[in-house]
């Protein structure tokens, strides 16, 4: 893969535990840690494969969810004439998770109310006339959702290997011209219909990453329905609730 992306969607690894944590529906103050590492380091995987740029809090992180369940696996010594207990090795990610979280929620209050500041001011008949009227409440969906979708379509086409494909057959620029193109003529696109689509792995990837670069670019928005579900494609509108706000509940 001879592209690469750098996205200012990019969250971090906590973003991720946090996402991780949400659709798995587990209890965030006992988390399976082996079940987690296994989730995060696939994830992981996905984004080298793509070629995005990981910082390096996300190996830090891997590291740390490594010894964690290294710690989880040992057995408990047993104290010398004391009923002493072992602190859980799983404590201070809990307590980072939960911090995090707040702060999250913080900060997405305060967008809220800056949103709302700025709505104050009606826009004009011209432009609000352009955005058809949708009663129906959207999330944007997030770059874990997104990766999350990738992942489950390819795990629906043989495992040709992508280095055995001589001939460029797809580049993002083409694949970020046909998306557009596709939304002049539909107001939404599903992205596992482009998915499907795809005649091998390589065209899914570059099909993702034109995705990708058209929300680096502020052209298109991913939405969901509801939590963790279908993944919608629109042109960018202002009717979508920040991902952030499903945290919430």
């Amino acid at each position: 893969m001879s592209y690469k992306i750098k996205l200012e969607i990019f969250e971090g690894p906590l973003d991720l535990l946090l996402y991780l944590v949400k659709k798995d529906h587990l209890n965030i103050y006992d988390i399976p840690i082996a079940e987690v590492t296994e989730q995060y380091l696939k994830y992981m995987d996905i984004m080298r494969l793509l070629n995005l740029n990981i910082a390096g809090e996300f190996l830090v992180m891997a590291a740390t969810l490594m010894q964690i369940k290294s710690k989880m696996l040992l057995p408990l010594e047993e104290s010398q004439g004391t009923s002493e207990v072992q602190e859980d090795p799983r404590a201070e990610l809990v307590k980072r998770l939960l911090e995090y979280e707040k702060f999250k929620e913080i900060a997405q209050n305060l967008r809220e109310r800056e949103t709302d500041q700025r709505d104050v001011f009606k826009r004009p008949k011209s432009l609000a006339q352009e955005i058809p009227e949708d009663n129906q409440v959207y999330f944007e969906a997030s770059l874990f959702d997104l990766i999350t979708a990738f992942s489950q379509a390819l795990e629906g086409v043989p495992k040709e290997l992508f280095y055995e494909v001589i001939k460029d057959e797809f580049t993002v620029e083409e694949k970020v011209h046909d998306i557009l193109h596709m939304l002049l003529a539909l107001t939404t696109l599903r992205l596992s219909e482009l998915f499907t689509k795809a005649k091998n792995k390589l065209e899914i990837v570059v099909t993702f990453l034109a995705i990708l670069e058209l929300i680096k670019l502020k052209e298109i928005i991913a939405r969901q329905k509801g939590l963790f579900q279908e993944i919608e494609i629109i042109r960018n509108k202002e009717n979508i609730i920040p991902y952030d706000r499903r945290n919430k509940t």
